[in-house]
């Protein structure tokens, strides 16, 4: 009779458990994603920064940087506007391929949807 308390008792907390989930958020998948701004990264972005915006190590050892964990080079939205508009440090420019606009959702993504997993 007590063994079959403490069943009743353990299935009520792993239901509860599965029903409310541990808290975790869930990590943001960009290949999953249909918004506009994932598809520009796909197009544009995920050749050098990874599908995923994890970055990724060139043949000749240049380090591409991960866009969702780490310190960022660049902290204000005019900075990582500026940098890719203007490219550097290796970064192809992008006002030739992509609008006012699109850079600025690129600025918000990266910095709303990418990093949330601070």
């Amino acid at each position: 009779m007590r063994l079959a308390r403490w069943f009743v008792v353990l299935c009520f907390v792993l239901s509860a458990l599965a029903c409310f989930g541990t808290g975790a958020k869930k990590r943001y998948m960009i290949a999953e994603s249909k918004a506009y701004e994932a598809s520009l990264f796909r197009q544009n972005c995920a050749i050098c920064h990874g599908p995923e915006g994890e970055g990724k190590i060139l043949d000749d050892g240049k380090q591409i940087p991960n866009l969702r964990e780490g310190e960022f080079k660049y902290k204000a939205d005019a900075e990582i506007y500026r940098h890719i508009s203007e490219g550097g440090n290796g970064m192809t420019p992008f006002k030739g391929q992509l609008t006012d606009r699109e850079i600025n959702l690129m600025v918000r993504f990266v910095q709303d949807q990418l990093r949330t997993e601070k």
